[in-house]
């Protein structure tokens, strides 16, 4: 396991991707819809904005919690990293500058990090497994219908899924440079101030860590003991965080004298300070150690530092808004989700929705070549198990294992029966963009194999030769699905489900987040009288709102929450709401639809319209 160092060739090409990524997200993001979640985010970073120009004019009166409080209350079930980042970019790009339309102006830093995705898939994929599993990777991700959507929206799943990477990759090159193990620790500190999944990720890298610094230390007992020294350290300050919740009365109590002066405090300094200590007396005896050993430190003391820093809201009652924060996520409510016919309300959730949801929704050109890198690579490290079999393949390496891991984390947490299931699969992104890596790997391998085959006929033919046909072959049918279903990304469905009207006849949820009614606001925007009552089924207030300032629906019509109050009512089609439509035919007193929108003829949103 072995971090290498990108080539400039590498790290142009990187750039290059970033680039074309960001200019394609920006590019084509006015047809997309708001979701309920961005409008929400949208809402939540402009007033985050208010309170940078609050510091501005009276940086006194920012600071008090009050202050804060009025301006950071506001969605602070998430951290505030990527919102604070929409705020300032509108501030700066539709405010100041009058240079990009409203909603444009709060996705700017949500494209840019998307489109990091691309790059590091390239540079840990080249790395690997060579460049062509590196091309392969990076072209593939943003062609999944469903990812391209989220990347184009100002929410956190696509950059979460981005920092999760840049962890990783942060981490697999902190085996050859310390300084990587401390950006290892800020980019952990950044990701969990992105969202809250990012808190599984020590628990995955740790033991690939401590493997690590046990082999390097083999034949060097003194490097061992200070290994075993730093892992010490750790457990014990672990069981004296144990030892106080339970001499203290409980969590409860725990929380209420978590306190600036107080041994939970004096706990996490002397971690600091110890892993300090340790790590640079162990740098003396063994850097191979130390390193290895580095990005542990980093996460354990940069994560929690960088988190309490980046949100205001935090700063003056830090335990019991982060334990709020925490509770909400733990006990997080579930919504009605509608899979192979049945209306999933509560768990247990099936084991299978996962790898059945991703069947059905990744391309199948995509999904076939990342079945084939995880199982070949499983594969291999079974066969190397046994003694009669080892000879047979070529054993995983540790870096292979690390991307093999981090590919199925996120599915395996989101698997879990009492996990909530919704949101399509936006959940598990972290593992995708491994999932893509081993896709390229497997794409790789096989165009390597066909030009041997090739080249004993034809000595000169170039691998390109394979390589482009093989790539056209896996790529343009993907391209194809993304550019017929786009903007309505939520109701993309792979060849495997039949398409949009497969999925429909196997009773999946046809789409989600509200955002496809882009489809039939021109129509409304047409038809609908001056002053016109408009019910935007599944559409919330803010949304409503953003499609006006956007320039997206009329100015002068007005919303309203029941289909009885409405002249103009758009259904968004969910198994889950269908007694709106029937509202909808009592009110009105027709089942005629006006128009709609129908995806290869299944329907998506259904518009109403009050008989005069």
């Amino acid at each position: 396991m072995t971090g290498r160092p990108a080539t400039r060739e590498e790290k142009l090409t990187a750039l290059a991707l970033w680039v074309l990524a960001f200019a394609a997200l920006w590019s084509t993001e006015a047809a997309v819809g708001f979701t309920r979640d961005e409008s929400v985010y949208f809402a939540a970073a402009e007033g985050y904005s208010q309170w940078f120009r609050l510091l501005l004019h009276s940086p006194a009166q920012a600071f008090t919690d009050s202050a804060i409080v009025r301006a950071w209350d506001y969605n602070h079930e998430h951290p505030v990293l990527m919102k604070t980042l929409f705020g300032l970019s509108h501030l700066l790009f539709h405010d100041t500058l009058g240079l990009m339309r409203d909603a444009t102006a709060y996705r700017l830093p949500a494209f840019a990090m998307a489109a990091l995705v691309p790059a590091l898939c390239f540079l840990l994929g080249s790395a690997l497994y060579g460049r062509t599993a590196g091309w392969f990777a990076a072209l593939s991700f943003l062609l999944v219908p469903r990812q391209y959507f989220n990347a184009e929206l100002a929410c956190f799943d696509l950059p979460v899924a981005a920092m999760w990477l840049l962890v990783v990759y942060c981490f697999w090159r902190a085996l050859e440079s310390t300084r990587w193990g401390i950006a290892c620790g800020v980019a952990f500190g950044l990701a969990i101030a992105t969202k809250h999944n990012a808190l599984f990720m020590p628990f995955v890298l740790s033991p690939f860590a401590l493997w690590r610094a046990w082999q390097v230390s083999e034949g060097v007992p003194e490097a061992r003991v200070r290994a075993v020294r730093f892992v010490g350290l750790y457990a014990a300050v672990a069981v004296l965080y144990g030892l106080l919740v339970v001499f203290l009365g409980g969590p409860a109590a725990f929380q209420k004298k978590f306190l600036l002066l107080s041994p939970h405090t004096l706990f996490f300094v002397g971690l600091a300070v110890g892993s300090g200590v340790l790590l640079r007396d162990l740098k003396h005896v063994s850097l191979p150690v130390t390193r290895a050993l580095v990005p542990l430190a980093a996460m354990a003391v940069l994560g929690p530092v960088l988190f309490y820093l980046h949100w205001p809201y935090l700063w003056h009652a830090p335990v019991d808004r982060t334990a709020w924060y925490l509770a909400f996520h733990a006990t997080h409510n579930h919504y009605a989700w509608f899979y192979l016919g049945t209306l999933m309300r509560g768990p247990p959730f099936p084991l299978t929705y996962v790898l059945v949801k991703t069947a059905l929704t990744v391309p199948t050109s995509l999904f076939a070549p990342m079945v084939t890198g995880f199982v070949a690579l499983v594969g291999r490290a079974l066969l190397s198990l046994s003694a009669r079999t080892r000879e047979w393949v070529r054993m995983p390496t540790a870096s292979e294992a690390l991307v093999g891991v981090n590919a199925v984390t996120s599915i395996l947490i989101i698997s879990h029966p009492q996990v909530p299931h919704f949101g399509g699969v936006k959940h598990w992104f972290p593992s995708m963009t491994f999932l893509g890596i081993l896709a390229g790997a497997a794409v790789a391998r096989g165009c390597f194999a066909v030009w041997e085959v090739l080249k004993a006929r034809r000595p000169s033919v170039s691998p390109l030769a394979v390589t482009v046909p093989v790539f056209a072959l896996l790529l343009v049918p993907a391209l194809l699905g993304s550019v017929r279903v786009f903007p309505y990304g939520t109701a993309a469905y792979s060849e495997l489900a039949g398409g949009l009207p497969g999925a429909a006849t196997l009773g999946m949820q046809r789409q989600f987040w509200s955002s496809h009614v882009t489809g039939v606001l021109p129509w409304i925007n047409e038809h609908a009288k001056p002053g016109a009552r408009i019910y935007l089924h599944e559409v919330n207030g803010f949304s409503f709102r953003d499609y006006q300032r956007n320039g997206m629906l009329r100015p002068d019509v007005r919303p309203v929450n029941s289909p009885f109050d409405a002249d103009i009512v758009a259904y968004q089609y969910h198994q889950e709401f269908r007694e709106h439509e029937f509202l909808t035919w009592q009110a009105f007193g027709t089942r005629t639809p006006v128009t709609g929108l129908y995806l290869d003829e299944t329907p998506q949103v259904i518009v109403y319209q009050r008989p005069e």
